[in-house]
């Protein structure tokens, strides 16, 4: 069999973990020569360092990989994170709620949410099933400094400096066999109308390959700009297209600890995301320009913050929100922003470069006459996990009880949900979510074809189905809890006046153990990395 050759335009996150992933999984970690991967890379696209926030399933492309943790932790910059925390989502009071990592369901039958449902909510949903929200406010390490001996450990994914990973991926993986070659790409040659035959670059190189992946960003240039593949633009269910962002040095502002959770705090007209590294922390305001200006917008990022800020550089970034309508086509693979975007609410940026990387090696079309079968169904997968995703943010907004500003009133009506979404919504208000409702994710009032996909002929025009492969109905629980759900159905049904929230034993004796064992995350980052004992400098208004 002719080895095959892959060639990816473009680096960055997506470009090197598509790169790395390929290599572990197809080539054994360069222990083996089965594919030959070639990565080209522009010299002259300005590289800006931001933090991001992952997922758990990060841990699994590591590994996969090949990469140590504790290396590639100290190499970027990274921190813990065990949840996401909410502030001001349902009204503007400066109250939150948690989605942790890490939960703990009775069995055989799970009836957490039915038990909170019919009690008077006095404690937050996620807090009687899951000891992490609390361990996350205490600021603790989801890790020991010794070996571990509190039964199950906790589930955790990272924040990190994005560039410092592409460049630790990119040393690793060319240490182990891909080719990266710098220089930018001038023209592309098709040898038909769905298959690209070879690109050339500004160092009068002709670079083939059999399979090219466009990890281009916005700009798709291969499977956009040269084959023209469609884009199903989303962005009447998610407002928001621009986000501000700025990084704020230790040295000058330390808060006093190093949050091991990602913050995203309700904003005017949309959310700001705030990151903690090692030795930073990165802030973005995400929002909506048809409710705000930049000048306005960054004001109130800068606001939040608090403190002189005035020589911290701030960034830009335009996006539309939506997905390609066939991330592969003929030999061409997007993946990354080239495939499409979502906003970050939930920390799915990288993710589904991770998933289009996973899907590609899994899905590996070692034959010509394969690739449109293998494309079908790669395409099926990628659609359905962007349709999740898109209602499980879209679920956010819609959920909201501010009225404070034009913008949150705007992402409450009834056109801005999902029509799937909500058919889920209809269905949970007549009992809670199981882990049976996602094994066919259909519900009365759904429509019979996706939407916008079927009109293009090489598109899958079947509508997407949910099969909580990302999140299940533990996560999809926690976000409808900790927005108020049913609230005034739960007095109508149970009376006003209902028992004590009460919190399972095991998740109090895991909160004591817990205090008596897991280190601060700073303390942790210090003894592992040698993290500088910043002192604390500044802490802004609000700050929990």
């Amino acid at each position: 069999m002719k080895k095959r050759k892959v060639v990816i335009v473009g680096g960055g996150s997506a470009g090197w973990m598509t790169a790395a992933y390929l290599n572990g999984a197809l080539n054994k970690r360069g222990t083996e020569s089965n594919v030959d991967i070639e990565l080209v890379e522009s010299p002259d696209i300005p590289r800006i360092s931001v933090g991001e926030a992952t997922i758990p399933s990060m841990r699994h492309l590591l590994a996969v990989v090949g990469v140590d943790e504790m290396d590639f932790m100290k190499a970027t910059d990274a921190t813990f994170k065990q949840s996401i925390k909410y502030c001001n989502w349902v009204q503007n009071d400066n109250t939150f709620y948690h989605h942790p990592f890490s939960s703990m369901r009775l069995q055989p039958i799970d009836r957490a949410g039915m038990d909170w449902l019919k009690s008077d909510r006095s404690i937050p949903f996620m807090e009687t099933c899951s000891a992490q929200p609390l361990i996350c406010e205490w600021g603790l390490s989801p890790l020991m400094l010794g070996p571990w001996d509190m039964g199950a450990r906790f589930n955790y994914a990272y924040h990190m400096n994005a560039q410092k990973f592409a460049d630790y991926l990119r040393d690793f993986s060319v240490e182990r066999g891909v080719i990266h070659t710098l220089a930018n790409v001038t023209s592309v040659d098709m040898q038909s109308e769905k298959r690209i035959r070879a690109v050339h670059t500004d160092r009068d190189q002709c670079i083939e390959g059999d399979i090219f992946v466009d990890c281009t960003g916005f700009k798709a240039k291969l499977i956009e700009e040269k084959m023209a593949v469609g884009f199903e633009d989303c962005s009447q269910w998610l407002l928001c297209d621009r986000a501000i962002t700025m990084h704020i040095p230790y040295d000058r502002f330390y808060p006093g600890m190093i949050r091991p959770y990602t913050t995203a705090t309700a904003l005017s007209s949309g959310w700001i995301w705030d990151i903690p590294m090692r030795s930073q922390r990165s802030v973005g305001y995400v929002h909506s320009s048809h409710f705000i200006d930049i000048d306005a917008a960054e004001a109130e990022m800068r606001a939040y913050q608090g403190g002189d800020t005035a020589d911290l550089k701030s960034r830009v970034v335009h996006f539309k929100v939506g997905r390609r309508c066939g991330n592969w086509h003929g030999n061409c693979i997007a993946i990354g922003l080239s495939g499409g975007f979502i906003e970050p609410l939930e920390s799915t940026g990288l993710y589904l470069s991770d998933l289009g990387a996973v899907l590609l090696a899994e899905y590996f079309p070692y034959a010509d006459q394969e690739m449109d079968i293998l494309a079908s169904r790669y395409n099926r997968i990628m659609s359905n996990r962007f349709y999740e995703i898109l209602d499980f943010i879209n679920m956010h907004y819609c959920m909201t009880q501010r009225t404070d500003t034009p913008f949150w009133r705007e992402v409450q009506k009834p056109e801005r949900i999902t029509d799937r979404l909500k058919a889920k919504l209809e269905f949970w208000r007549i009992k809670p979510p199981s882990s049976h409702d996602f094994q066919d994710q259909w519900f009365a009032g759904m429509p019979v074809t996706s939407s916008g996909a079927d009109s293009y002929a090489h598109a899958d025009g079947r509508p997407a189905v949910d099969t909580g492969g990302l999140w299940n109905h533990e996560s999809y629980e926690c976000i409808l809890y900790g927005m108020n759900f049913l609230q005034q159905e739960c007095i109508d049904r149970y009376g006003a006046e209902r028992p004590q929230t009460e919190v399972h034993p095991a998740i109090l004796k895991r909160l004591q153990l817990a205090r008596q064992k897991l280190p601060p995350h700073a303390v942790w980052l210090d003894k592992v990395f040698g993290m500088p004992d910043y002192k604390t400098a500044f802490k802004p208004a609000g700050w929990i």
